[in-house]
């Protein structure tokens, strides 16, 4: 291999370098972004929570003004029912005041003790609110602190895919048309998107497959371009 074509070696090598470090970042950025996706999703099932829980107190507290409601009107008649006790004439009429007066003030008693349960859930109710909002706000925080850091992570990413975009532009214009094509090419084709590999102990570094004893000779050589016969990656001797 000429002077010249080593150097467009080099540039390959070169080349490559950048596009995995581009891809690696690319990856990261992907990640990182997942990473900001689970955090809203995270705070807002939290937040979802709360407001659940505060519907639930609000229906809690209906239900308690309902309860007030038949009480007052359970005990206006008994009143009714005990000025009216007052006014009968017979005995007959009498005991079936006190019948009646009787089963309201049983029905008042069993509301005011479903009355009294109600207040015992609305505190526990407030209670868990109240502690929920404060475990939320400690969330947030905690949420919002880790996007900052995320933030920093990607702003630094995307800076870095720039320079090497800018790198990759230069680098290109280096490269012979041709040799640039075929590295296109076969990026293209490769899962990964890696198309020059280093070969150690005559072992291709992209499939791990063996080379044959003689390519991996020529290939010391550095006297020509060549691939992986199972890869077909562009393959290049190093000295690990």
């Amino acid at each position: 291999m000429q002077p010249f074509q080593r150097e467009q070696l080099e540039i390959l090598v070169k080349l490559q370098e950048i596009e995995t470090e581009s891809y690696n970042i690319k990856s990261m950025l992907s990640d990182v972004k997942a990473k900001l996706e689970k955090l809203d999703v995270g705070l807002k099932n939290f937040k979802e929570t709360i407001e659940d829980e505060e519907d639930h107190l609000n229906e809690l507290n209906r239900r308690d003004r309902t309860y007030e409601s038949d009480v007052q009107l359970s005990l206006s008649k008994i009143k009714k029912s005990e000025e009216k006790l007052r006014s009968v004439k017979t005995n007959k009429e009498y005991q079936m005041s006190l019948k009646e007066i009787e089963d309201l003030k049983t029905i008042n008693s069993q509301i005011e003790d479903q009355m009294l349960e109600c207040l015992d859930q609305i505190e526990a109710s407030e209670n868990l609110v109240a502690s929920k909002k404060k475990e939320y706000l400690r969330f947030s925080d905690q949420t919002n602190h880790e996007k900052e850091k995320i933030g920093i992570e990607i702003t630094k990413g995307k800076k870095t895919l720039m320079r090497l975009d800018k790198e990759r532009v230069v680098i290109s214009k280096n490269l012979e048309p041709e040799l640039l094509k075929k590295f296109q090419m076969i990026k293209e084709q490769q899962v990964t998107g890696i198309a020059v590999v280093p070969v150690k102990d005559a072992v291709c570094l992209g499939c791990n497959m063996n080379i044959p004893p003689q390519m991996y000779n020529e290939l010391q050589r550095c006297d020509s371009l060549k691939l992986c016969p199972y890869c077909q990656r562009i393959i290049y001797w190093k000295e690990f």
